[in-house]
């Protein structure tokens, strides 16, 4: 392979590359440092892996990801591909208009996670890139954030935190995004799949893979980026945290690839949870919500399995399977008082407490 070949763009690199099956992206990684490290960019292997996903929900021809949504009032957000969509609710049963009222673009590769402000979405996507999109417009603003994927990004007061497949975090000021510099960067020496900025916007806590011999959650002071603290102490080799989620400035609950919920308080021992409770099928944990008092829950990574916890008991209260006989992780949930809903690969769904006998439907 010819040298100047490797002087292509790196964009029309990874263009090349997402053509080759997985035999020769592996051959090809033997070559030389440089194409090894191109070789094992998700942007190359994302077209192999849709191939092998269990879905029937396509658009054009191809796989269409839905691996995030939120819920603001009367309004559903959820992503397809690159694509934020916002759908009217439907009065007090909550469904759902089929056609969106709004489509927010921005990125060339599937969005990974977006939060919502009063005035802007902010997501992060596979192409490395945060994009800023204004709620009572059609403005937009990206930029490249990151080296690789930007897994999960969090925004409270003003202020953007971003985590990535780099193994780096960074903190931007969103009224200085356009300069596109950020405030920190901050070496967690691991891949970070969740981050969460502290209420008080003192502090924000990173989950990563734990593929290394440091606490997958670490807290980072906000103002300096210096570390403050890490949680626990036993985490196995590979048990990484998947979601993190703040219920109060001092309550901490966290969720991963280990199978278990666990809460921390962090005005007391650092060290330890002051709870947790188990998945019982031994299944990673995808994404947590709490309502702030007693009852959590969780998506599981097989076969769309949704569990309801009461934070007063040692197991869970009810739990349901939503993509059986497929396998799909629940890749993120949001609930109220009345409705719940949740994304899987290809589907979403909706439950409704206020049936009698709840049962999920797709949307």
């Amino acid at each position: 392979m010819g040298p100047h070949f490797l002087q292509l763009p790196e964009e029309i690199l990874l263009l090349v590359l997402s053509y080759l099956d997985g035999r020769a992206l592996g051959r090809l990684g033997q070559v030389c440092r440089k194409l090894r490290y191109f070789s094992c960019r998700d942007a190359v292997w994302r077209r192999i892996a849709r191939r092998c996903l269990n879905s029937g929900f396509v658009r054009q021809g191809t796989d269409v990801l839905m691996p995030w949504l939120q819920v603001d009032g009367d309004v559903l957000y959820f992503t397809q591909a690159e694509e934020i969509r916002a759908h009217q609710l439907h009065g007090h049963r909550h469904g759902l208009h089929k056609r969106p009222f709004a489509v927010f673009l921005g990125h060339q590769e599937d969005v990974c996670r977006f939060v919502i402000t009063d005035s802007h979405i902010i997501s992060g996507g596979g192409d490395g890139k945060i994009a800023l999109h204004n709620l009572h417009s059609t403005a937009s603003i990206q930029f490249t954030a990151h080296e690789q994927d930007v897994n999960c990004v969090d925004c409270h007061g003003g202020i953007i935190v971003s985590g990535s497949r780099d193994r780096t975090a960074r903190v931007w000021s969103l009224s200085s995004t356009a300069d596109k510099r950020w405030l920190h960067t901050i070496q967690t020496e691991d891949r970070v799949w969740s981050v969460a900025i502290n209420p008080l916007l003192s502090s924000f806590v990173t989950g990563t893979a734990c593929c290394h011999h440091t606490s997958p959650l670490r807290i980072w002071d906000l103002q300096s980026g210096q570390l403050m603290n890490c949680l626990g102490t036993e985490f196995r080799r590979g048990a990484g945290v998947l979601d993190v989620c703040y219920e109060t400035p001092s309550i901490l609950l966290s969720c991963g690839y280990d199978t278990y919920i666990r809460c921390w308080d962090l005005r007391t021992s650092l060290r330890r949870c002051v709870n947790e409770w188990e998945e019982p099928h031994d299944s990673a944990l995808y994404c947590i919500q709490s309502d702030g008092n007693n009852m959590i829950a969780s998506g599981s990574s097989y076969y769309g399995v949704i569990r309801l916890w009461d934070k007063r008991m040692n197991r869970c209260l009810q739990s349901f399977s939503l993509s059986s006989p497929t396998s799909s992780p629940v890749y993120c949930l949001r609930f109220n008082t009345s409705h719940l809903y949740a994304v899987l690969a290809t589907s979403l769904h909706r439950l409704d407490f206020t049936v009698y006998r709840n049962q999920f439907t797709a949307l």
